[in-house]
């Protein structure tokens, strides 16, 4: 399978539901990834495209997304909260063929923007882009603003993250994660810096549906691509019904209260 074809399945009509469930590496209990396999059931149950997950988790149950509608990508990038000074220092823990190899159909790999640590993982997320490149998989850009030396720019309502996304587009990545600035203004800056899908994060759970779906719907709106979101999803009393309302409202245009209603949320 070519890269075209990978990104077809990952990425139908460019439009995507991507659940990244790598929080354990990063902190630990973490609410919905105690029995991560049930989880992971959940959420091929709720038919997203991807679930983005650390080498292990791939390895050990990627052979549950066979004949589905979803597929895995390693996550690539690692710290965690015990790191002091440098928790944001994103270090790579494995490389493109080894994810290929434990069944990922491709990568994603951090950078942290303004972090003292940025130039290092420059030079990570190039190494990965040009694995992949080589390897022909797509690559998903987690390009944050987060760190010590962060300089936004004078009247940038998108908080930085219009930059972020252009960074991941320049970089090679096929596909970014982005954040919701907080208005449809904003965020269509964010999707008009990059010429490659912006998918929108939710942050840590909230457990409001209606709130969580309305601001997928308007960064639909306002050119998102969809959604990589992890606790909002992995962390909900209803697993599957969230994730089958975001397939609802990115891949068939419905509104929140037809999403909530059919998935009686």
């Amino acid at each position: 399978m070519g890269k075209q074809d990978i990104l077809d399945k990952v990425l139908p009509n460019g439009k995507g539901v991507w659940v990244p469930i790598d929080h354990g590496v990063t902190d630990f209990p973490c609410e919905g990834l105690a029995n991560i396999e049930q989880t992971i059931l959940d959420l091929i149950a709720g038919e997203v495209d991807v679930i983005v997950a650390h080498k292990g988790v791939v390895d050990r149950y990627s052979n549950l997304c066979k004949g589905t509608n979803t597929s895995m990508i390693a996550h690539l990038s690692a710290s965690t909260r015990h790191g002091g000074k440098n928790k944001s220092n994103k270090v790579l823990v494995g490389d493109v063929d080894e994810a290929l190899l434990r069944g990922a159909v491709g990568v994603s790999c951090q950078l942290n923007i303004g972090s003292k640590n940025e130039p290092k993982m420059f030079e990570r997320m190039g190494q990965i882009t040009r694995q992949a490149y080589l390897n022909n998989v797509p690559v998903l850009g987690m390009v944050y603003v987060r760190g010590e030396n962060v300089k936004l720019m004078e009247g940038d309502t998108t908080n930085g993250y219009a930059h972020a996304a252009r960074i991941a587009f320049e970089l090679g990545c096929d596909a970014a994660k982005t954040v919701w600035p907080g208005d449809k203004e904003s965020f269509a800056k964010i999707t008009q810096s990059a010429p490659i899908p912006l998918l929108v994060a939710g942050g840590p759970s909230s457990g409001n549906s209606r709130q969580i779906l309305t601001m997928v719907k308007q960064s639909m709106e306002a050119g998102g691509s969809g959604v990589c979101m992890g606790r909002q999803i992995f962390a909900h009393p209803e697993v599957t019904s969230i994730a089958k309302a975001l397939v609802m409202i990115v891949h068939k245009g419905l509104t929140v209260d037809q999403a909530i209603e059919k998935c009686s949320l």
